[in-house]
C-alpha cells in the first residue's frame, strides 16, 4: 500500500510539472534587424552648357550713313553688354552667349551684297541684323531670304521690302507709309485753315517712299500739294528748291532725307528766312547732332521712331493687354548716357531693340532652331522701352504693325539751350507745339 501511495504521489508531481511546461509560452523570436540601405549621394546638378551664337551685320563706318549707323551700332553694342552682364540667354540648362561679326559697308549696296554673302557663306553667322537705311537693308534682305537666314531689320522703314513675300526678315521701325502722316494730322489739329503743303525730298528709296505715301494722304485730307520735287543724294545747295518754295508760299514744308542733307536744308531755310508755318524733316532732327546747326534747328519738327520722353512703360503695356519686356526707358537712357556721354536718339534705341527682340524670340522658342524662332517672332506682341512690337504674318509678312511714330520739335529750355520735346501725339507730348514757326 505504501508503495502504491508513493507511486501516485510521483505521477501527480509529474502531471503538475507537465502543466507548468504547457503554461509557459514559448518566447516569440525578435524579427531580424534590417540591414540599412546604402546612403545615396545627392544627384549633382549638371553644369550649364554654354553655347555662343554669332550675329552678323554691316555698319556704315564710312560714307553718307555714318552718323545714323554709328548710333544704331552703339545701341546694339549696349544690348550685347547688358546681355553679357546678365549671364546670357537661358534656355533650360543651356546658356547662350552672343558674339558679333561685322564689316564696314561704306554706305553702298555693292558692299552690302558682298559682305552679307561673306557673313552667311564664309563666316557662318547664326542670325543677321540689317545695315542702316532702307536701300542697304533691302540689299541685305535679298540675301537673308536666299539663304533662309533670320534677319532683324532695324534702321529701315521701307514698305517695299515687305511686299516681296519674304519669310525671314522682321521689321523694327514703323513703316515709311506712316512716317509723315502724323505731321499732316498735327497740322490739321493746330491750324484747320492751313491748306498748302510743299514736299522737297531726297531721291532715295526711303524718303521717296515716305513722301509718296504722305502726298496721297495729304491729298485725301484736302490739302493742295503746291510743290513736289526731289533732289539728288549729296546735294549741298538748296537755293533752287528754296526759290520754288518761296514762290509757292506753302503753309508747311515736309520732306528731307537723311542727316547730312536734312541738316543742310534746315540751315538754308533759316538763312533765307523762308516763312513756312511748319517744317517737318525726316531723320536729321531726331539726331542729337542736329543741335549743332544752332538757331537753324529751333522750331524744326521731325518724325521719330522713339524719344527719351516717350511714355512706354509697364502701365502702358498693362493697358494694351500685352506683356512688358526689357529695361525701362529710364534704364536704357541712363545706361546709354553713362557709356557714350550723351542722350540716345531713335537710331540707338532701334539698335538696342533689334537685339532685344531676337533675345525674346530665342527665350520664347526655348531653342536655337530657326523654325521655332520664326514661330516665336510670328506670335510676338510685346511692349518694350522702344514701344510696341508686333509683326504682320499675312500679306506683308514681317512688316512692323505694332510700333507708332512720335513727333519732336527743337525748342529751348529756360537757359536758352536747344532741347528736343515730344509735341505729337497730344496724349504723349512733353510740350506744346510752337506754331506758327517764328522767324527772328
Amino acid at each position: 500500500m505504501k508503495g502504491l501511495k508513493n507511486l501516485i504521489i510521483i505521477i501527480a508531481a509529474l502531471a503538475v510539472l507537465a502543466g507548468c511546461a504547457k503554461a509557459t509560452p514559448t518566447p516569440t523570436p525578435l524579427p531580424p534587424t534590417p540591414t540599412p540601405a546604402p546612403t545615396l549621394a545627392p544627384t549633382p546638378t549638371p553644369a550649364p552648357v554654354e553655347k555662343t551664337i554669332v550675329i552678323g551685320f554691316t555698319a556704315s563706318q564710312t560714307g553718307k550713313y555714318n552718323a545714323e549707323s554709328k548710333e544704331q551700332i552703339q545701341g546694339l553694342n549696349l544690348w550685347a553688354e547688358h546681355l553679357s552682364a546678365a549671364g546670357g540667354i537661358k534656355i533650360g540648362n543651356t546658356v547662350v552667349k552672343v558674339k558679333f561679326k561685322f564689316y564696314d559697308d561704306e554706305s553702298t549696296k555693292e558692299r552690302v551684297q558682298e559682305l552679307y554673302t561673306r557673313l552667311i557663306t564664309e563666316d557662318k553667322v547664326d542670325f543677321l541684323i540689317s545695315p542702316y537705311s532702307s536701300g542697304l537693308a533691302a540689299a541685305a534682305a535679298v540675301l537673308a531670304e536666299q539663304y533662309s537666314k533670320i534677319m532683324i531689320v532695324t534702321g529701315a522703314a521701307s514698305d517695299d521690302i515687305f511686299a516681296k513675300g519674304y519669310k525671314f526678315v522682321y521689321q523694327i521701325y514703323t513703316p515709311a507709309s506712316r512716317y509723315l502722316t502724323g505731321a499732316i494730322d498735327m497740322l490739321g489739329k493746330v491750324d484747320p485753315a492751313a491748306k498748302k503743303i510743299a514736299f522737297v525730298y531726297e531721291k532715295e528709296k526711303f524718303s521717296t517712299d515716305v513722301v509718296n505715301f504722305a502726298k496721297e494722304y495729304a491729298a485725301n485730307k484736302g490739302y493742295e500739294i503746291v510743290l513736289f520735287e526731289g533732289y539728288e543724294s549729296g546735294t549741298t545747295d538748296f537755293a533752287p528748291f528754296i526759290n520754288k518754295i518761296v514762290a509757292a508760299a506753302p503753309d508747311a514744308i515736309l520732306g528731307g532725307g537723311h542727316f547730312a542733307d536734312g541738316s543742310t536744308f534746315a540751315k538754308q531755310l533759316y538763312e533765307k528766312k523762308v516763312p513756312a508755318k511748319l517744317v517737318s524733316i525726316l531723320v536729321a532732327p531726331a539726331l542729337p547732332e542736329f543741335a549743332e546747326i544752332g538757331e537753324a534747328a529751333f522750331q524744326i519738327t521731325g518724325p521719330s521712331q522713339w524719344e527719351p520722353q516717350a511714355q512706354y512703360n509697364e502701365e502702358a503695356a498693362k493697358k494694351a493687354g500685352i506683356p512688358w519686356y526689357g529695361p525701362s526707358v529710364k534704364e536704357f537712357v541712363e545706361a546709354y548716357k553713362s557709356k557714350y556721354g550723351y542722350e540716345p536718339g531713335y537710331h540707338a534705341a532701334g539698335g538696342y531693340a533689334a537685339g532685344l527682340v531676337l533675345q525674346k524670340a530665342i527665350e520664347d522658342a526655348k531653342s536655337l532652331e530657326p523654325d521655332k524662332i520664326k514661330a516665336a517672332l510670328e506670335k510676338m506682341d510685346i511692349m518694350t522701352f522702344y514701344g510696341r512690337i508686333k509683326f504682320d504674318t499675312a500679306q506683308f509678312y514681317g512688316k512692323q504693325i505694332g510700333h507708332e511714330m512720335v513727333y519732336l520739335q527743337w525748342q529751348k529750355d529756360p537757359s536758352g539751350k536747344l532741347v528736343k520735346q515730344v509735341v505729337w501725339p497730344e496724349e504723349g507730348r512733353s510740350a506744346p507745339l510752337i506754331y506758327p514757326r517764328k522767324l527772328e
